[in-house]
Parts: structure tokens; C-alpha cells; sequence
């Protein structure tokens, strides 16, 4: 059985079910200020476009990192004690994926700088198992990763969450 991290919740959900929006609020019930770590590259102006969304819903009270790839050791440079939000593990695995990284190690070093956070630590993921089986080998790839990556994460969280149109239901 897997060690609870107290301080851990996960957030999972499909595209546009309100999972960053419920994290947010998650985080902001708690004493400013916080830590957003953001994942995502912007490659693309659609990606500009939500990474631009993102940020500007958010007060000056939240202190924005970048770790397209580098999550683990963006999650240990967060001051003590301060709250941390980290949107989103699944552009953070397609990052590593893409750049041929050993997503199991870096999982596992995730799941470590979480343990160490002295702050509550808040994921957001998309729950993409729950569609048709890919019809190639780097989408099976991913979604068969993501949900390794939910499965070590929702075991050690002392809450999980699961987003549906914008509403939460708690699943741990």
C-alpha cells in the first residue's frame, strides 16, 4: 500500500470539465501567495490563446512557473509551506514523451518532490482512458502512461477528484 501524501489532491477530468478552475479554488481557499506551475508550450496560437485564458484569470497573488519538462525539481523550488498548483500532468507527460525521457523515473521523482512539499500540492490531469482505443502506437503509448502516472498519484492522494461539466465528484 502506498504512503498518503495528506497535503495531495488530485484533479482529474476530460477537456473543459472546470478541472483548472476547481483547482484554483482549491489552492486560493488557502493563505496567498500561490505557486502555479504550468506545463504546457505554446507551439501554436490556439495554445497561446489558453495558456493566455489561463493567466489571466489568475490574481497577482499567484506566482507563475514554467516546467514544460523539469516538474519535479520546479515542485522542490517552491518556497516552504507555500500552496502549489501544477497544470497539467498530461501535457507534462506528452512534453517528456516527445523528448524521450523515462517517463517511469520522472514520474517517480514527481511523486517523491510531492512528498517532500511542505505546502498543499494540487494536480491536474486529463482523465483521457475513457475513449476508444488509439489507433496507433504513441496515442496507446500516452494514454497507457497517463493512467499509470493517475494510478501512482490517486494512491498516494489524500483526495481525489474526478470533474464532470463543471462539477466535482469526490472519488477519494
Amino acid at each position: 500500500m502506498a504512503t498518503i501524501l495528506p497535503h495531495l489532491t488530485l484533479v482529474l477530468g476530460g477537456a473543459r470539465s472546470g478541472k483548472s478552475r476547481h483547482a484554483e479554488a482549491l489552492i486560493e481557499a488557502l493563505p496567498a501567495p500561490w505557486s502555479y506551475i504550468a506545463t504546457a508550450q505554446a507551439y501554436d496560437d490556439e495554445m497561446r490563446a489558453r495558456i493566455a485564458e489561463h493567466r489571466a484569470r489568475r490574481s497577482a497573488s499567484w506566482v507563475t512557473v514554467d516546467a514544460p519538462l523539469a516538474l519535479p525539481e520546479a515542485v522542490r523550488a517552491v518556497p516552504a509551506g507555500r500552496p502549489i498548483l501544477v497544470d497539467c500532468l498530461t501535457l507534462w507527460l506528452t512534453n517528456l514523451i516527445l523528448a524521450e525521457q523515462d517517463t517511469v523515473s520522472v514520474g517517480a521523482e514527481l511523486i517523491a518532490a510531492c512528498a517532500e512539499a511542505s505546502g498543499h500540492v494540487v494536480l491536474v490531469s486529463n482523465e483521457v482512458g475513457l475513449g476508444i482505443v488509439p489507433d496507433n502506437a504513441l496515442a496507446r503509448r500516452f494514454r497507457d502512461e497517463a493512467g499509470r502516472l493517475h494510478q501512482n498519484l490517486a494512491a498516494r492522494a489524500r483526495h481525489v477528484v474526478f470533474m464532470v461539466a463543471g462539477l466535482a465528484m469526490q472519488v477519494k
